[in-house]
């Protein structure tokens, strides 16, 4: 469909829509830009003040991804006129989310709300970046390593929860995960010769790959044995908990992945598998790697190399 909508010819508008990327930068100066995204979706967890934060850490992360300093949000909200408890759950929303905009140093200036037989929440995000140093996620380049710091599952975790097949452990595992900020990440991919950064969102880790391959011109070959799973992902996916986002990515994005590898049905499912606040996917100059991944396992990211760059036709290979 975006294909259909005029791209502008706005010279200050340094990331468009056109080739996909996390959030948009606008320059103000030479040396200011200002970027920005929005993000709201329904509940993935019981509980609220979970939900708000989720939320909220979801949001942020495209401004993460492109290397920029969140600094003020609105929040964006759809919840029905009359619900049981309605008043408290929507106040445990808000706070969660206000206490992951505080950990991110981000105000909370306002925002909109609507009325909804489904509730919805997120926000829209506003940050600073330098308009010489936006992580787009088409420059990836031949030799860069690719790295990923969270690891994949939640989609088919959370399905697990909704179906009640899902054990606590795992469902706790997956939280920790969507609540935690890319924002130390995001800030170690700027020390080094970093090339491109997506986050991986609902697309999946398949989806966000294919965007970041042709949007630079590249083949971004996996190593199936390096990418890492939450545990319980593997279980909820024999259980038969796919979410239909997963099924909709796969139809997407396959025709676009070379196998060579042998995987295992559960392997092959995950990379499909739609994240919510998801890690980061950097391109970084080989050479930076492995300091980048001393520094990141320092601070105790799930980090993992899990593949290259190449020069190549097709855009993914899995080996």
């Amino acid at each position: 469909m975006l294909r259909k909508i005029p791209r502008g010819d706005n010279p200050n508008v340094l990331v468009g829509f056109d080739k996909a990327d996390d959030a948009g930068v606008y320059r103000l100066s030479d040396e200011l830009a200002i970027v920005q995204t929005v993000d709201f979706f329904p509940p993935i967890v019981d509980d609220p003040y979970t939900f708000g934060q989720i939320a909220a850490a979801n949001s942020l992360s495209d401004i993460y991804a492109m290397g920029g300093k969140p600094v003020s949000a609105l929040s964006v909200a759809a919840f029905p006129e009359t619900m049981d408890g309605g008043a408290e759950i929507f106040e445990q929303i808000m706070l969660g989310g206000l206490d992951k905009m505080n950990e991110a140093g981000c105000a909370v200036l306002g925002g909109h709300s609507v009325a909804d037989s489904e509730i919805k929440f997120g926000y829209a995000v506003t940050g600073t970046i330098s308009p010489k140093r936006i992580h787009t996620n088409s420059g990836a380049r031949p030799g860069d390593s690719l790295i990923l710091t969270k690891r994949l599952g939640t989609g088919v975790i959370t399905t697990a929860a909704k179906r009640g097949i899902a054990a606590e452990a795992h469902i706790a595992g997956a939280i920790d995960s969507m609540r935690a900020l890319n924002k130390h990440a995001s800030e170690i991919a700027c020390r080094f010769r970093t090339h491109a950064v997506t986050d991986i969102t609902g697309f999946g880790m398949l989806g966000h790959a294919r965007e970041m391959a042709i949007g630079s011109g590249v083949t971004l070959e996996i190593d199936s044995f390096a990418v890492e799973f939450l545990a319980g992902a593997k279980e909820a996916v024999q259980a038969g908990a796919v979410p239909g986002g997963l099924q909709r990515n796969r139809e997407f994005v396959s025709g676009c992945v070379e196998v060579r590898a042998h995987l295992t049905p559960e392997q092959e499912t995950l990379f499909y598998d739609p994240q919510t606040s998801g890690g980061l996917l950097i391109a970084v100059d080989g050479a930076d790697s492995r300091p980048m991944m001393v520094i990141l396992r320092d601070i105790g990211s799930p980090v993992a190399l899990i593949g290259r760059v190449e020069k190549g036709d097709k855009p993914i290979v899995i080996v």
